[in-house]
């Protein structure tokens, strides 16, 4: 049943995701009246605020993360806001929260961001305070679960109360529209799609790099680590938009169909093919940073960079090796595809002294937007000394391609859908258990093997073995 929602609750509406994103996304979407005047926003932690002093709380988010253009809207905004205190370990503290919310009978939204531990109770409450009925759907911030085993057990836990159909698992980078570009850009031009194979590309590198630490996500992240914080949900959701086959149209179904297949199609990772490193003291920007176990405060072996080279066992990649590097206290800050195209069989300019490169697409995410294609060109001149060529760069940067749209951060269009119904970016439960089911069988192989993290110093990409295991087949870390 489709149907937008008039109320929005919020779980951890006082946590730092509230504050930094969710309710500035509101707050842009209130300011352009892509959200209706009825619809209330009930926010819900376990701090003891009342509707006025949340406001205020809420009111300090705002004018700290947003961007000045908008402050003008935060005192009509504002007012949209309710607070309700809770304890999800209480089951009668529930009740208090219905009665809070009132009606649903135009329709429930609810964004749930918590600990793995409390995602039982928590439905358990909603079910016996009468919230996860036909006009509720329910979306679901990650960490969910760090396994295969844990993630089916929260799954169960949410799929008991509420159909897939109405479960929207987030993850926020398939809202950055440099992301949903990558779809347009494969299937609305008749350019690459025709190349978009084994015969044509040599080999795909997706990079997320971070310049930051541990920053607040101290207990999360050492429990977790690189591969199942950032590999795991964000670069496997790139990896399949970049190798899916043609959906047959665009909708949620036919897309995350396409993304399941290939997901289920990657090979368990080699012993040879992964790397992991742990961040020590260094420099980033020019400043001093500490190392990890330094930040940490004791010693750990949690990997804070994975390097991976990941196959796709199917017709349109055989052969085609995709790298994948993330990390924390790299040099800058980005995350980006490249698509390696294979270099042209024969160069009529070989004999003039002139040396073809592969043309490169690069798609960049974060911070800048931005798609480039290199080509070969020949540099200017009279050539008496032999023709030379140089790669040179197309460029589409977004925000001069699009200069009047404004540019919306990843939660605006994810709280929006969740709010309308549209599951098209969100994740279905059989790509997370693909996912999980890969990541645990590298974690598994790093288990067999005794695999430990390798030292980089702050302000590297690295540690020096990430970069042989790219040159050990004759390729460069685009940088």
């Amino acid at each position: 049943m489709t149907f937008t929602a008039d109320r929005l609750l919020l779980f951890g509406a006082t946590g730092d995701l509230a504050q930094r994103m969710l309710l500035p996304s509101l707050c842009a979407l209130h300011d352009d009246k892509l959200i209706a005047p009825e619809l209330r926003i009930i926010g819900t932690a376990r701090s003891d605020y009342d509707d006025d002093s949340y406001r205020a709380f809420a009111r300090a988010a705002l004018e700290k993360h947003l961007p000045d253009f908008r402050k003008p809207a935060i005192d009509s905004f504002l007012p949209r806001l309710t607070y309700q205190s809770l304890d999800a370990n209480e089951a009668d503290h529930f009740k208090d929260l219905s009665d809070e919310i009132g009606t649903i009978e135009k329709g429930l939204a609810i964004f749930l961001s918590t600990a793995p531990s409390l995602f039982e109770p928590t439905i358990a409450g909603l079910t016996h305070a009468g919230l996860t009925g036909s006009m509720v759907r329910i979306g679901l911030e990650k960490p969910l679960g760090d396994s295969l085993a844990s993630s089916r057990e929260i799954n169960d836990a949410v799929s008991a109360a509420f159909p897939e159909e109405r479960i929207f698992r987030i993850d926020h980078y398939l809202g950055k529209e440099t992301v949903q570009n990558l779809l347009a850009l494969r299937f609305a031009n008749i350019l690459f799609e025709p190349l978009w194979n084994a015969a044509h590309i040599d080999h795909v590198q997706i990079t997320i790099a971070e310049t930051v630490g541990l920053e607040s996500r101290v207990s999360y992240y050492d429990g977790a680590g690189a591969l199942r914080d950032m590999v795991q949900n964000h670069m496997l959701q790139l990896l399949a938009l970049v190798a899916m086959e043609p959906p047959s149209n665009f909708d949620a179904t036919a897309i995350r169909d396409e993304k399941v297949k290939v997901l289920r199609a990657l090979r368990p990772v080699a012993p040879n093919e992964s790397v992991t490193g742990q961040y020590r003291k260094g420099a980033i920007e020019g400043q001093p940073v500490p190392g990890y176990d330094d930040e940490l405060g004791k010693d750990s072996d949690t990997e804070t960079f994975v390097a991976l080279k990941a196959h796709v066992d199917n017709w349109r990649w055989q052969g085609v090796p995709f790298y994948l590097r993330t990390g924390k206290r790299l040099p800058e800050r980005k995350t980006e595809i490249v698509v390696n195209f294979r270099c042209i069989p024969h160069s009529i300019f070989a004999s003039r002294g002139a040396k073809a490169q592969p043309n490169a697409l690069v798609i960049g995410i974060q911070p800048e937007e931005n798609v480039q294609l290199q080509l070969m060109a020949k540099v200017p001149g009279l050539d008496r000394e032999g023709i030379r060529l140089r790669a040179v760069p197309l460029n589409i940067t977004m925000p001069d391609a699009f200069a009047g749209p404004t540019k919306r951060i990843a939660y605006e269009r994810l709280l929006l859908d969740l709010i309308e119904g549209d599951q098209t970016l969100f994740v279905r439960r059989d790509e997370v258990e693909a996912q999980w089911t890969w990541i645990d069988e590298v974690r598994s192989t790093w288990a067999e093997h005794g695999h430990t993290p390798k030292a980089y110093s702050a302000g590297n990409w690295g540690p020096s073995a990430a970069i042989a295991l790219a040159e050990r087949d004759g390729v460069t870390w685009h940088e």
